[in-house]
């Protein structure tokens, strides 16, 4: 396992012909011959101080169901495997109330479940029914490590619905945006204590017809202390952007103007987290914005460079520095970053598209053949 912690890397080989291991400390790997990629990164901080991640596995050999955890007691810079969850998809690790949960979806477009683990992530309660953590069995879900918000004495977690009628061909034209909702009191593993608005759908002819859809939202609580779903959106061009989807005070509603919604958002087109700092008053994200000599037809694809990112009002959103890249953009990616701030740091997780240890290359920039840790030393600086 590799020791070294890396605070901010531009990769650039040291020697002609080199493999340069990924930048950072290595969770987890898996070799790109194995077909089996790294998706899904989450981190949370323990109240003993210990760090625990997550990710699952997409495409062959697996079955779309299965979530692996691990955890660091030297703040990050050592990982230990510490438990294989089957049944467990697209999953946000958070801590309430002193225990770790972690709220996804049963397997991939399954029933949206909840976890708990008394014991720092080793073990974790089975979703059965409506009373143990099935939080919606009527459908098809979809979402992503996006942020737990709590706020107003409530948590927010936002969801897509991911029927296949909803938009028609396309793998982005499933989502409907939705939010759910429980009192911070209240049992999380009961069913009824959430509140969930109605499912948005999206109009495919925004963009002149190149709207893709929408997905992987973030809760967020505007300079107001209004909650909003702040969500990437799938369209071909320049600049990317997200849609910021409205929810009334009692969480039963979600509405979305288009005329005045949409955002100007660098790295819009991938999934991003975003949380927000009372020490700077700014909201900070780490997201794979695309630099002029990167651009190419379709900014979605482009995920070679992660940068660090913040607003004051969640409308005008400006790129801070360069945290990771790498100059090749079709095999080289460090993508749907988790983050947490730490005092002056702040601490993330990256799905991260690197060279093999033997110098083959990752099977593209999307499919992550690693699981890395990196600690962003001073961010507001």
């Amino acid at each position: 396992m590799r020791r070294c912690l890396v605070l901010v890397m531009v990769f650039v080989p040291l020697v002609a012909g080199a493999v340069e291991p990924p930048p950072g400390v290595t969770i987890a790997h898996s070799p790109a011959k194995s077909k089996q990629y790294i998706g899904s990164p989450s981190i949370a901080v323990l109240p003993n101080g210990e760090y625990v991640a997550s990710h699952d596995l997409f495409m062959a050999g697996d079955n779309g169901d299965r979530t692996h955890v691990y955890a660091s007691n030297d703040k990050g810079k050592t990982w230990a495997h510490r438990a294989e969850i089957v049944g467990q998809w697209w999953g946000t690790l958070f801590v309430h109330k002193g225990d770790p949960y972690l709220m996804g979806v049963s397997k991939a477009r399954g029933f949206c479940i909840l976890r708990k683990s008394t014991d720092g992530g080793k073990s974790w309660t089975e979703p059965k029914d409506a009373k143990s953590g099935l939080l919606h069995a009527d459908g098809m879900y979809h979402c992503a490590p996006v942020p737990v918000l709590v706020h107003g004495g409530r948590l927010w977690r936002a969801m897509e619905e991911a029927n296949p009628t909803n938009g028609g061909k396309g793998w982005d034209r499933k989502f409907r945006s939705m939010m759910m909702s429980a009192s911070v009191d209240a049992d999380l593993l009961d069913a009824k204590s959430w509140t969930t608005t109605n499912k948005l759908a999206a109009d495919y002819g925004w963009f002149n017809g190149k709207f893709g859809g929408w997905l992987e939202g973030n809760a967020v609580a505007t300079p107001s202390g209004e909650v909003v779903n702040v969500l990437r959106v799938q369209q071909p061009n320049y600049p990317e952007k997200a849609a910021m989807v409205r929810i009334s005070a009692d969480g039963k509603t979600a509405s979305f103007d288009p005329d005045k919604d949409f955002l100007d958002f660098p790295g819009g087109g991938k999934k991003f987290t975003i949380r927000y700092d009372s020490a700077s008053k700014k909201y900070w994200t780490l997201a794979n914005f695309v630099p002029k000599e990167f651009e190419g037809p379709n900014a979605a694809s482009r995920r070679n460079t992660l940068s660090l990112v913040s607003s004051s009002d969640l409308q005008t959103w400006n790129v801070n520095r360069t945290i990771l890249q790498h100059p090749d953009v079709k095999a080289h990616g460090f993508q749907y970053c988790d983050w947490l701030f730490d005092g002056d740091d702040l601490l993330a997780v990256v799905r991260t598209a690197s060279d093999e240890p033997d110098g083959t290359p990752a099977h593209n920039a999307h499919d992550a053949n690693f699981l890395t840790f990196h600690r962003v030393a001073g961010f507001r600086k």
